[in-house]
């Protein structure tokens, strides 16, 4: 158990770094908002960050970069809700272009750094508290192993998958870095797409419901599908075979 207060060290530096990135904020007239730099919770304040960074983006674009490259390795890392709404500000900031490919990017990273963070440091809480968990997709990556690609493309493109917990597990069911790392940068690659489209035009949202309608969902969950169609073919052709 001595490996997993490791992290408290580990989290302290990263909400430092982060504290002092909000100390180096670029000045801004304070008359052109009233925000501050914080995580935001809901749309509003996802609205009322976005203006205050669009300023700071004005003045300084590389800080913005690193800030936000910073927030959502952060969030991703240690697991805390919330990334939806740095994708969508992701597309608010950099638009579709830039904005897609960055928060694709900063997802595999951030996702990879909790993978590395649970192999080296929480193995012992995953199995104590997510026994269950732990054991179905043992169960799941042993019966898909000649086709593991496909599935955890699957898993990262069915709507309904629990992102987080997968990359908490997935380290001790023995799914290679570079796997996982490829998988999650394309796999989530719908979901961010949505997100970071929603952002560009941010200012008209007034809720997440708004992004993720049944519709949205279906078509998510029907990519997930096709993303397992190599995997019968390749059975059905080794079955032939």
């Amino acid at each position: 158990m001595a490996s997993v207060w490791l992290i408290v060290p580990i989290l302290s530096l990263a909400t430092t770094w982060m504290y002092f990135l909000t100390l180096i904020a670029p000045a801004v007239p304070s008359e052109k908002t009233n925000s501050t730099l914080k995580f935001p919770g809901n749309i509003e304040e996802l609205q009322q960050v976005a203006q205050l960074i669009r300023l700071y983006y004005e003045v300084n674009w590389i800080y913005v970069l690193v800030l936000y490259s910073s927030a959502y390795i952060y969030k991703q890392t240690f697991a805390i809700p919330g990334t939806v709404f740095l994708n969508v500000l992701g597309g608010a900031l950099f638009g579709v272009v830039v904005g897609f490919p960055l928060c694709c990017f900063l997802t595999a990273v951030g996702a990879s750094c909790c993978y590395i963070l649970s192999a080296t440091c929480g193995k012992e809480v995953v199995q104590d508290n997510f026994p269950n968990q732990l054991k179905n997709f043992q169960e799941k990556v042993e019966k898909n192993s000649h086709q593991l690609l496909y599935y955890l493309l699957f898993l990262r493109m069915f709507p309904m998958s629990p992102n987080w917990l997968i990359n908490v597990i997935a380290p001790l069911v023995g799914v290679p870095l570079p796997l996982f790392f490829f998988t999650v940068l394309f796999g989530l690659g719908p979901y961010v797409l949505v997100c970071t489209q929603a952002g560009v035009i941010l200012s008209t949202l007034t809720s997440l419901e708004q992004l993720f309608s049944l519709k949205m969902a279906l078509q998510m969950a029907l990519l997930a599908l096709a993303a397992l169609a190599p995997s019968f073919v390749f059975r059905n052709s080794q079955s032939v075979s």
